[in-house]
């Protein structure tokens, strides 16, 4: 609906002077409030500053900045007491036939309008260009400078063409790269490994069907120690296969029919050992390709989100319900109240099968929300999420509830349901909408954030609030771009690498065997004690947010503790390693099954188990005083057989065969006991 100005609200504005139809007659503003209208044969500005949706522009507006200090600035269409639009906005730096990227936006302001912050240098020459993809209607912004500070992070300009939406490593030595797909070339910057920039590659592939024109996945397909890629388009989707030379690309799968792509992901949906590729549908039920462990696929559709219409949006695999294998939850999107934008948790059954149950856990949202940030936000041992507002609903959201039009923070109770506790957490008061949210802890406190839209970190305060750090960069994909054991944000012609602060950390790196190569699905336990929590959990996943990709490697940041307890693997196929006192600000490589069970037994003398051999029970003695709550069984070659909660002292065992068992045991605190017994 257009929307009109009135003279009244005309004559508060600061109107700017002079034509702004182009970049070279762009009238020069200063902080306030500023009036914006389209004229036909404006020009239209072409280069994008962020990820910018499909469509065509036909006018422009434009205006210059020169500011007369260092600033922290803001922009803003979202200002009050004046009617909205919906605007996108690019800000530049550079001469007009010569534009460098500064920042962009679309809907981070809110109620579809734009907002965007970035340092500026006195003296230089800034251009805004807004344009009419979604609305020619009049509109104002509002410009303010605030006193610099420094940013929390580096920002470096980056040469390499193309679509620049995945960091991920492509030469297998475990340092993230920056990927670029252009036409049949993808283009690379190889992490030099001294940390000091990068070493630029090209590779052509075998003509491919579709482009990662909406997302982009990373991850070792046919298993050869080198990452493939998985493309989404509005076409369909195609996989292009690694050489197992690191030559190049050497082969191209492409999906056999049409499909809407949005989020894409590589994961093992049946636990075979070789990655499956996942993709969702915007106007179909979802579809996957199967991995037959021959570089081929058998082509699937539903099972995992069935809706008629679509409405699928932002995939991500997770083990919600700590039971061992992962679940698969879609954001979704769709406006005027549809119900195909009401949110799916797709419980993995173990046997194949999968369930929605977002009902009962309290997930079944009707709104629109893109993606999902999913972390252990108060490190209690489970997954809670983030489901991030994209835009509200579509339509008249003034007589909506506001549950329908504000980000959600879910604790997860531990029992398959969540509970909202949003108001008070932060995340009630903080409202600027983005299409992309994702979790990772970008300070190293050992406390997971969440990098929201509006260039803006909500940063973990350790009890489940959370407060906005406003950033130069804007959405993109996460990673390591320096090997400095801090996460680090490339954003299109731009990277924008962390500031360490002190803390420590530890990078984890897995190498799958009887799983899947890149360990996609596992879940990383890491223990320590002294930060106010004692656990720490990751759940390695490819495609997260909702066009990237992020680095496969997994990240904890640990605080001041100067030492880890303990870290535990534990693989899709069953497998558990278990490394004691890892060496921290460094990078562990775990290859399934070498550090099975640990290097060592833990406090083996605290407990006994009787009979041994065992045949229908085994009992549970206690040497040491403590209260026993879980136990784990596992084989010799360290598969999980059976878990089960300890009642009475004692364990079932009738069902095993016969053979040796290594029983762990775990108390209230978490601590951890084992030993080894015969089932007769």
């Amino acid at each position: 609906m257009k929307q009109l100005f009135t003279l009244a609200l005309f004559s508060l504005a600061c109107i700017s002077a002079g034509a702004q139809t182009n970049c070279d007659n762009a009238p020069v503003v200063t902080p306030g409030i500023h009036n914006v209208s389209f004229a036909q044969g404006s020009q239209a500005p072409l280069l994008m500053c962020f990820n910018a949706l499909p469509g065509a522009t036909a006018l422009g507006a434009w205006y210059k900045y020169i500011p007369d200090n260092d600033y922290s600035v803001t922009l803003t269409t979202n200002v009050g007491g004046y009617p909205l639009s919906d605007t996108r906005l690019n800000v530049y730096s550079g001469s007009c036939n010569n534009f460098t990227c500064v920042a962009g936006d679309d809907d981070s302001g809110g109620s579809a309008t734009s907002l965007v912050h970035f340092d500026v240098v006195q003296g230089t020459t800034y251009y805004f260009a807004f344009d009419n993809i979604y609305s020619s209607d009049d509109f104002v912004f509002n410009l303010t400078e605030q006193e610099f500070v420094p940013s929390l992070f580096t920002q470096r300009a980056i040469s390499l063409q193309g679509t620049k939406w995945c960091i991920a490593d492509m030469n297998g030595d475990y340092l993230d790269d920056i990927v670029a797909v252009e036409g049949n070339s993808v283009n690379l910057l190889t992490q030099n490994t001294n940390g000091n920039g990068f070493t630029p590659v090209s590779y052509q592939f075998p003509a491919a069907q579709n482009s990662p024109t909406w997302s982009i996945s990373a991850g070792d397909y046919d298993k050869n120690g080198y990452n493939d890629l998985l493309f989404g388009s509005s076409g369909g989707a195609s996989i292009i296969l690694a050489s197992s030379n690191n030559t190049g690309f050497s082969n191209v799968l492409d999906s056999p029919e049409s499909i809407f792509s949005q989020r894409s992901n590589f994961v093992d949906i049946n636990n075979d050992g070789n990655l499956d590729a996942f993709v969702c549908h915007d106007i179909a039920p979802n579809v996957y390709f199967q991995n037959d462990g021959n570089e081929g696929f058998t082509y699937h559709q539903g099972g995992l989100g069935d809706y008629g219409s679509g409405g699928n949006y932002g995939s991500i695999w997770i083990d919600y319900d700590n039971d061992g294998d992962i679940d698969l939850f879609i954001a979704k999107c769709r406006g005027g109240l549809n119900e195909a934008g009401i949110d799916e948790l797709h419980r993995n059954n173990g046997d194949g099968t999968f369930t929605n149950v977002a009902a009962e856990a309290g997930l079944a949202d009707l709104h629109q929300s893109w993606s999902a940030a999913w972390g252990d936000y108060d490190n209690d041992g489970d997954m809670d999420i983030m489901i991030g507002n994209s835009a509200g609903v579509y339509g008249d959201n003034s007589n909506l509830p506001d549950s329908l039009k504000q980000h959600k923070l879910m604790r997860n109770n531990g029992d398959g349901t969540f509970t909202n506790i949003t108001s008070g957490s932060g995340f009630d008061t903080f409202t600027s909408s983005n299409l992309v949210h994702v979790a990772h802890d970008f300070d190293n406190d050992g406390y997971t954030d969440v990098f929201c839209g509006a260039n803006t970190i909500m940063h973990n305060n350790g009890d489940m609030t959370f407060s906005p750090i406003v950033i130069t960069a804007g959405s993109g994909p996460i990673g390591d771009l320096n090997n400095d054991g801090f996460l680090d944000i490339q954003n299109d012609n731009y990277i924008y690498l962390n500031s360490p602060n002190g803390n420590n950390w530890i990078k984890i790196n897995l190498h799958g065997v009887a799983s899947n190569r890149n360990g996609i699905g596992a879940r990383i336990e890491l223990y320590g004690t002294g930060q106010g929590w004692e656990k720490q959990i990751r759940d390695v996943k490819s495609g997260d947010g909702f066009y990237y990709m992020s680095t496969l490697n997994t990240h904890f940041g640990i605080g001041t503790l100067d030492a880890i307890d303990r870290v535990v693997i534990k693989w899709p196929s069953g497998t558990v390693d278990t490394i004691e006192n890892p060496a921290i600000n460094s990078a562990l490589l775990v290859t399934e099954g070498t550090h099975v069970l640990g290097t060592k037994q833990l406090n083996a003398t605290a407990f006994a188990v009787y009979p041994n051999p065992a045949k229908e029970v085994l009992n549970i003695k206690s040497v040491v005083s403590f209260d026993t709550t879980k136990a784990s069984i596992y084989s010799i070659d360290g598969k999980l057989v059976k878990s089960a909660t300890v009642q009475d002292a004692a364990i079932p065992v009738q069902h095993l065969a016969k053979g040796t068992y290594i029983i762990k045991v775990q108390d209230k605190s978490g601590k951890q006991y084992s030993a080894t017994f015969i089932k007769g």
